[in-house]
């Protein structure tokens, strides 16, 4: 195969699982991605990457992100927003609150009015 199809060098590798103390056949897993994987200098595409496809996997019954570490090198190639929060929260007239960009997708399980509240607190 080629470089862009090969699975050993783009697919994550689990390398660290135990168990959750007190809880029975729940563990907590250790995900490595090779960095080829993401568009350089996109959060959008590293997330979506990384939750969007992991979270749609059908043979978990639940799922929970608790920590996500960058390698430094992956960092360095983010710019930055061309200008700061302040333009936004004036643009959008939002203040005193964090302002989230994403899509609440319905398959993460929440019931209908409590997606609806979802949606509308991110308005």
């Amino acid at each position: 195969t080629d470089g862009l199809t090969s699975l050993d060098r783009y697919k994550g590798r689990c390398y660290h699982i135990e168990p959750v103390p007190g809880e029975e056949d729940q563990y907590i897993c250790y995900v490595a991605y090779p960095l080829d994987l993401f568009e350089e200098g996109s959060v959008t595409n590293m997330f979506t990457s990384i939750v969007g496809n992991v979270f749609g996997f059908k043979a978990l019954r639940a799922l929970r992100l608790e920590d996500l570490r960058i390698p430094t090198a992956y960092i360095k190639t983010f710019q930055g927003p061309p200008h700061g929060i302040q333009v936004e929260r004036d643009k959008l007239n939002k203040y005193g609150r964090p302002l989230l960009g994403c899509t609440i997708k319905p398959k993460l399980g929440l019931s209908a009015k409590n997606y609806g509240r979802a949606v509308y607190e991110c308005l």
